[in-house]
């Protein structure tokens, strides 16, 4: 019971911890921390396109934020979602090259599909570099990422590069027929593509299986204690491996969707640090698959306010990158007082003053 309070509170506390900071800085630069706590709010949930802007962003997070929970929940920490999202963007906006016929819906799914075959194989790698060659899976994913970044700008700006694309470097737009297209043509969802509908479907599937399936069941059993795992027959090699692969899938989706509901073409926008927030979304939700959706949307918030902040404060569009900065310091630094909350909110009662019972004789 301590636990799961101590789950919700402590990421709780963090967010509050951050937003006081945020507005001791925003205070520092000549502006009113009220008023800058306010247009974060109004620009997240004030109106009907507040709300659009928000859930548009929240699509994309709710997919690396599986990539890093998925592999966390094995017991890994796995930051690579960044790279894992550009290549499947880059397998998105790929494959009518080599299929020039794609077309309709049978034509998405496998432009979508193609995205998350390439950040599930190159997520895959870091646990395989791990369980066979012993590098440290943070480390490799976190340089995965740069590599990846570096494929995804060299065929962009060279074998794939569009030649009408002069100022910015970027592939071909993919044909309407392969688009996806937004939730509802009027009301909130008129401006929000289905990309948000994948994300729920994926964190609710991800919570399921983790919960209620054995291969699942197994994973948090590697997860707990990769070597009594072994010792009672699991094979921790392909489950790590898949952990990885399922999450570099998650994180390969959400650049696909990028590419087929936004930017419609891969180009340098989709280089936009989704990969970085992620994991920013996991931490907050303690890897559970079921807490991403709500993190997910307020950090989206945060993110849609950004632009408010500057027309109205004067602040740097990029300011809601220091109050991301706040929270992801402050939830590593809450870690510490996990299993310790109750304790130094409410002291044990000093040991001589306990009553005296059978088996303690103090």
């Amino acid at each position: 019971m301590r636990s799961a309070i101590e789950a919700v509170v402590l990421p709780l506390l963090a967010l509050a911890g951050a937003l006081l900071l945020f507005g001791v800085w925003v205070a520092v630069g000549g502006a009113s921390p009220l008023e800058a706590w306010a247009l974060l709010f109004k620009g997240a949930f004030g109106d009907t396109f507040s709300w659009q802007n928000t859930l548009q962003r929240a699509a994309p997070l709710m997919l690396t934020a599986l990539a890093v929970a998925l592999p966390a929940r094995a017991g890994l920490v796995v930051i690579g979602g960044e790279g894992a999202l550009v290549l499947g963007a880059l397998g998105c906006a790929a494959l009518p090259y080599a299929l020039p016929a794609l077309g309709g819906a049978e034509g998405s799914a496998l432009v979508l599909l193609a995205g998350a075959l390439f950040g599930s194989l190159w997520l895959a790698l870091a646990g395989v570099l791990r369980q066979w060659r012993g590098v440290n899976e943070t480390i490799s994913s976190l340089l995965l990422g740069y590599i990846a970044i570096a494929l995804f700008k060299h065929f962009v700006e060279g074998p794939l590069r569009d030649p009408a694309s002069l100022n910015k470097p970027s592939t071909h737009a993919l044909a309407d027929s392969l688009r996806i297209g937004a939730i509802t043509t009027d009301g909130l969802l008129a401006e929000v593509h289905w990309g948000l509908v994948f994300g729920l479907v994926a964190c609710i599937a991800a919570g399921v299986w983790l919960s209620f399936t054995a291969p699942g069941f197994a994973l948090r059993v590697v997860g707990g204690n990769a070597r009594t795992a072994r010792l009672v027959g699991l094979p921790t090699d392909r489950l790590i491996v898949l952990a990885c692969a399922l999450g570099g899938a998650c994180a390969g989706l959400a650049g696909a969707i990028e590419v087929a509901a936004v930017h419609t073409s891969a180009n340098a926008s989709v280089i936009a640090g989704l990969g970085y927030t992620g994991i920013l979304v996991s931490f907050v939700a303690r890897h559970n698959p079921w807490a991403i959706p709500p993190v997910a949307l307020l950090f989206g918030g945060f993110a849609a306010a950004g632009s408010l902040l500057q027309r109205r404060l004067g602040l740097p569009d990029a300011s809601v990158l220091v109050l991301q900065g706040f929270a992801f310091v402050l939830i590593l630094a809450a870690e510490a007082l996990r299993g310790r909350l109750f304790e130094l909110l409410w002291p044990r009662v000093p040991l001589v003053l306990r009553p005296v019972t059978a088996g303690n004789p103090s």
